[in-house]
């Protein structure tokens, strides 16, 4: 019977991951429901290794509702606070990824910064003001600002140059009134691509930097 139940349950989870997470009008993820079911189906694991024999099944149904709650509370979250950042953002060459867990502001190089220079360019910096005001209103997260640069010249040269341009994002936030405390600053050089760097689009792609935000609670 218990084996029974959990099967049900599993089979209903499958239906709603395919119906409930995506937005029926716009046809976009939907991290709200994403969230929810994540946090369901670790609930439910978890609930449901506490006990043996009948318990088992009613301490997982509890666990899934706790943690669908939990769940569906971040990804709503991560919903709102995207939405209003695409909405804010002047530039429209700065894409906001909702990943579900986390979201990733990313911005080309070549918006940010002249070659080979860690200055940041006067023209982004009212968009950093808008990301730190972003960050000031959903206070509950860590923020890791990461640079990347592609494959061009040494590779200690390209590491060097991503912390410093990472450093420089960093202090415009912090600048901005963003906890220093939430803030972190890496550079991780021409080590992690998004696109082939054996053309000049592929180079740029990569040229860039991403700030990271993910939740705490």
């Amino acid at each position: 019977m218990i084996i029974s139940k959990f099967a049900t349950a599993g089979v209903l989870a499958g239906t709603l991951a395919l119906t409930g997470c995506v937005n029926q009008q716009t046809g976009q993820p939907n991290r709200t429901g994403t969230g929810a079911l994540t946090g369901a189906a670790i609930g439910a694991v978890l609930g449901g290794t506490r006990e043996s024999g009948p318990s088992r099944f009613k301490n997982a149904a509890l666990g899934a509702a706790i943690g669908a709650a939990g769940g569906a509370v971040v990804g709503n979250i991560l919903d709102k606070q995207a939405a209003e950042l695409r909405g804010d953002f002047s530039n429209g060459a700065i894409d906001v990824v909702n990943t579900g867990n986390e979201l990733i502001v990313r911005m080309p190089q070549d918006i940010l910064f002249a070659t080979d220079s860690a200055i940041v360019a006067g023209t982004l910096r009212s968009d950093l003001g808008v990301l730190a005001a972003n960050l000031n209103r959903y206070p509950n997260s860590i923020v890791e600002v990461q640079g990347h640069t592609d494959n061009t010249g040494s590779s200690a040269y390209n590491q060097d140059l991503s912390q410093r341009r990472a450093a420089a994002v960093t202090s415009i936030l912090a600048a901005n009134g963003v906890s220093s405390g939430r803030l972190r600053a890496v550079g991780f050089g021409e080590d992690r691509p998004v696109a082939e760097n054996l053309s000049a689009a592929g180079r740029a792609q990569n040229r860039r930097v991403d700030i990271v935000i993910r939740p705490t609670n």
